[in-house]
């Protein structure tokens, strides 16, 4: 890949996580559930974490042609920390609605979506670290999509969820 390509599949990449950390954040304020907003606010955190490394990479991309030594690949992620806790701490009954199902499910086509994208970026890679960096965000993406498939099944039906996971029942027991 050129990289005047791989500088526009970056733009698009950053306005991808702007817009999906600003839906995050917006979920996270309308939803009543406050394990559901833990989720949303981790991983719009994790967005948040992405949209910088990603534009220091664009900005060391423009400066220079090729992929930009010592560049880190490494990104934490808060997002399974916030489904660990969720397990925890689920002992009442959850406040979703169907307004936090749609949320959810919007958010894992986002995150399906982001996957296949660095997953294309990381087979055009040429440089290894290059390749190295979009396979951790599209494993990131992955991470995402899974846990919110995970916040789905809880929002759908808690008692059931919290029984699979070895979490404590709703009644407290």
């Amino acid at each position: 890949m050129e990289n005047k390509d791989k500088l526009e599949a970056l733009k698009l990449a950053l306005t991808n996580e702007e817009k999906e950390r600003e839906f995050y954040l917006a979920q996270a304020r309308r939803t009543k559930d406050a394990l559901g907003a833990q989720m949303f606010e981790s991983i719009a955190a994790d967005e948040n974490e992405h949209y910088t490394r990603l534009v220091e990479l664009h900005k060391r991309l423009g400066e220079r042609s090729k992929w930009p030594e010592g560049f880190s690949p490494d990104i934490p992620t808060r997002v399974t920390e916030a489904l660990g806790r969720l397990v925890k701490e689920a002992t009442t009954s959850p406040r979703s609605d169907d307004d936090d199902v749609a949320a959810v499910k919007t958010a894992i086509e986002f995150e399906h979506k982001g996957e296949a994208f660095y997953e294309k970026l990381a087979s055009q890679a040429k440089d290894k670290a290059e390749k190295r960096f979009f396979t951790l965000l599209a494993s990131m993406e992955r991470e995402h999509r899974l846990s919110l498939e995970d916040t789905l099944e809880y929002f759908t039906d808690p008692e059931e969820w919290l029984e699979r996971k070895g979490g404590r029942h709703l009644d407290g027991a």
